[in-house]
């Protein structure tokens, strides 16, 4: 037993010698016992964020798809050819305006169908065609007078529902009872393809009407005037107020407890909810001053105070990063801080400015909710005219149509979607073209 303790401390006391003949361990050692581990995790690291990357841009596909699917049907609109004639009988002499068009609108189908002596038959062969035929009748004889008495092809748009069997959106084979159309309003519809009366065409009718009721008749013009009043209105407030707001505070405001108040509560409007706004614009300009309700003036006020922090802190961003050498060398020379402003300062962060000014209008563009404060989601038909003229806007529009229930109006608010996102992708191509153009580097 002691002489087996013994050969044990022996054997100890070699293998401690020889890791003392070996030395200390190197740093390097260390690091490389290490490395492969760390470019493994390095490794996982980069897949994740390729993974993430690749998620988004599917997703980021996925709505495109989904949204182009649905709406590009929208930019085509069936129509049918009426051989019209304008028989002074049903017209009249004496008040063309108020004739009896929808009567002259039924005789022609009539005369193109005969057979069709039932009146149920003929209320159902009338809903072939849009109640928008009858206007655009009355449109062509007050422009031209002398049509009365004349035979004219014109081709008037279609029904909804015929549309959307035009375009595939409704299944011939189902029953009678599971469809839209009954059977004799399908063979009509076939004879008309037969004799070549009926097809698609561009739906110039999207891009110049206003709202309206029937989504054969519904379109953007009165909305898309009512945002680019509205974004005029806007930036002609918010780029200048911003500008001068972010050269007080960067370049003369003295910095003490009321400079350092301003800039916090400027940070914290910038992220205030859009609907609080709303709140104030329905507050000071509608019941304070009394302002039109639902126009593009007061729209353009309340968008103005959501967009000024957002090109305040940009601008001063810009102003920021101007070198401190240019403001030295302009004063150097003599000029005036005024005049280092504006003639070297401001030139510098001009691309910054403008860029964070775009952004910010592009924000103030899909903004749906302070606008709804103001009643800009009442039905507007006309087109507006000017600033204080009622209106609404895209992203009000295509609130509007979503909570509709034909199946036409959601083709006609995917298709609205596409022209907003068109106007925020030109607006984000305008404000990277300006930085090219404008930006400078020292």
């Amino acid at each position: 037993m002691w002489f087996a303790n013994i050969e044990n401390n022996i054997n100890k006391a070699d293998l401690i010698r020889a890791e003392e003949k070996k030395g200390p361990k190197r740093t390097i050692d260390i690091v490389q016992a290490g490395l492969a581990r760390r470019y493994r995790a390095e490794g996982r690291f980069k897949l994740y964020g390729l993974g993430a990357i690749i998620i988004s841009l599917l997703c980021l596909a996925v709505l495109f798809i989904s949204i182009v699917g649905k709406g590009y049907p929208a930019f085509q609109q069936t129509f049918i050819q009426l051989e019209v004639f304008f028989d002074p009988a049903v017209l009249g002499h004496e008040n063309l305006s108020s004739a009896d068009f929808p009567g002259l609108v039924k005789s022609t189908l009539r005369n193109m169908f005969p057979d069709v002596t039932g009146r149920s038959d003929k209320r159902a062969l009338y809903h072939l065609v849009s109640p928008g035929a009858a206007f655009q009748l009355r449109k062509m004889l007050l422009e031209d007078p002398g049509l009365v008495g004349k035979t004219v092809s014109v081709w008037v748009p279609a029904d909804d529902d015929v549309d959307m069997l035009m375009k595939g959106h409704f299944d011939r084979n189902v029953s009678e009872s599971g469809r839209r159309l009954n059977n004799k309003q399908l063979a009509w519809i076939d004879e008309l393809s037969r004799q070549g009366k009926i097809e698609k065409r561009f739906n110039k009718i999207f891009f110049t009407s206003g709202d309206s009721r029937e989504p054969e008749l519904a379109g953007i013009g009165g909305a898309a005037s009512g945002t680019i009043f509205t974004l005029v209105v806007t930036l002609i407030l918010s780029f200048p107020i911003g500008v001068a707001a972010a050269v007080y505070l960067e370049e003369f405001a003295p910095k003490n407890r009321w400079t350092d108040l301003i800039e916090v509560n400027i940070n914290n409007l910038a992220a205030v909810p859009s609907i609080v706004f709303g709140l104030l614009g329905l507050a000071v300009f509608l019941n304070f001053f009394g302002l039109p309700r639902s126009a593009p003036l007061v729209g353009g006020l309340v968008l103005t105070l959501m967009t000024l922090p957002t090109i305040i802190i940009a601008s001063r961003a810009a102003l920021q990063s101007v070198p401190p050498s240019i403001r030295e060398g302009a004063l150097g020379v003599g000029a005036s801080k005024m005049q280092m402003v504006v003639h070297h300062v401001l030139p510098l962060a001009l691309p910054g400015m403008l860029t964070g000014t775009i952004i910010g209008m592009a924000r103030a563009l899909g903004e749906t909710a302070p606008l709804l404060m103001i009643g800009m989601v009442a039905f507007i038909v006309d087109i507006p005219a000017g600033f204080a003229d009622p209106s609404t806007v895209l992203p009000v529009q295509i609130y509007l149509w979503a909570d509709s229930p034909e199946r036409a109006f959601v083709e006609r608010t995917s298709a609205a979607i596409i022209v907003l996102l068109a106007f925020l992708m030109i607006m984000n191509a305008a404000a990277i073209i300006l930085r090219k153009k404008f930006e400078r580097r020292w």
